[in-house]
């Protein structure tokens, strides 16, 4: 009897009491769908609805995965919309705080260095006498630059070499306009300083970090060196830098240039 009073007390007891909450189990499987979902309009270049359900993701899944892929995807969305500024706040944001993703830094990382790129002007070298502001080129250059001695293997590299091939043919470029206008006001000088500095910082010569690259302008800043020095009658100095084309550059046609300039700098010893 005792003993059925016990049991009958313990099943009041415990039958009264409130049960535990239900674990969220389709919480990993509902942010899925739903980052899925908003990818699926990513993909459908919907880029108003898209960013509104990624948005929605990061607000209702913010401990799971998909809200840090949701991140990413928002940097994607701006960065499809040519909002730049906006897209690498977004990259270097997720950069900073999901360093554990390794495959999304890369990726991040290299769409860093394309924002940078994509808003360097095509024409800011040549359509002034002054010189122009090259910071926009500067920053691609870093970016991809530090990417490459970091990744130079990943699969994004080949598109960031590329990147980084072109923005420092442009970087030699500005520098070289900016020469040629000092060297026509017979400031011949500063000219060289300009040149030096292209091939210094951005010729085979300098640093790459893995990135393997010889800018097809170095040639042309060691002709401009050298026609620069002639100017100043420094032969010596004018002739390492015509050699320098024939012995790195030989099967380039700046070598034609440099054959032409040598010869005409023997003649002259000569007489």
């Amino acid at each position: 009897m005792q003993f059925r009073r016990l049991c009958v007390l313990l099943l009041l007891v415990f039958g009264c009491e409130t049960p535990p909450p239900k674990e969220p189990l389709n919480y990993s499987e509902d942010a899925r769908k739903a980052y899925e979902n908003a990818n699926e309009l990513v993909e459908q270049h919907q880029w108003i609805e898209a960013e509104a359900h990624m948005k929605e993701v990061l607000r209702r899944f913010r401990y799971s995965k998909y809200a840090r892929l949701a991140e990413l995807r928002l940097g994607d969305i701006a960065f499809e919309q040519e909002k730049y500024s906006e897209a690498l706040a977004l990259y270097r944001k997720f950069v900073e705080t999901h360093q554990t993703m390794e495959k999304e830094v890369v990726y991040a990382r290299s769409r860093i260095a394309e924002s940078e790129y994509r808003q360097v002007p095509d024409s800011a070298f040549f359509s002034a006498a002054e010189e122009r502001e090259a910071g926009p080129a500067l920053d691609a250059f870093r970016e991809a630059k530090s990417f490459l001695q970091d990744h130079p293997n990943a699969p994004e590299s080949k598109r960031v070499r590329e990147m980084l091939t072109d923005v420092t043919d442009k970087l030699i470029l500005h520098e070289l306009f900016v020469a040629r206008y000092y060297a026509s006001r017979d400031n011949f000088e500063a000219a060289v300083l300009r040149i030096k500095y292209a091939l210094s910082n951005f010729g085979a010569s300098a640093p790459r970090g893995g990135a393997n690259l010889t800018g097809s302008r170095e040639p042309e800043a060691l002709i401009v060196l050298g026609e620069t020095y002639l100017k100043m009658h420094k032969w010596a100095e004018a002739r390492r830098a015509f050699l320098d084309v024939l012995d790195r550059f030989g099967s380039s046609g700046y070598a034609i240039q440099a054959q032409g300039h040598l010869a005409r700098l023997d003649t002259s010893v000569t007489r």
